[in-house]
């Protein structure tokens, strides 16, 4: 991946966050990148639809201070990797869309 920004290669390094969850049936993953170079971030979501076909995009720049407060959102859960979770961090990261 590379940032939207700058267009740097972005390391393993600089994932500040990771949060999956469900959408209309569909499993959705955000990965979020802090660029090392120009601050920002730039978010990679996956999308795993109910026919089994997967998608990529990416989107930003994100501010840092944006970028941050999503982030905190992600890290007050400690299972962000679960599609299932309830927890309020899920549901504020996604703003009561998730099945």
């Amino acid at each position: 991946m590379n940032c939207l920004q700058c267009d740097k290669p972005l390391a393993e390094d600089e994932r500040r966050g990771a949060i999956t969850g469900t959408m209309l049936g569909d499993e959705v993953c955000d990965v979020w990148y802090l660029c090392s170079i120009c601050d920002v971030y730039t978010v990679v979501a996956w999308w795993d639809d109910f026919t089994g076909e997967e998608t990529m995009s990416r989107r930003g720049p994100v501010s840092r201070k944006d970028g941050d407060e999503r982030v905190a959102l992600i890290t007050g859960c400690k299972e962000s990797w679960d599609k299932s979770c309830r927890c309020a961090a899920h549901v504020a990261y996604f703003q009561g869309t998730r099945d």
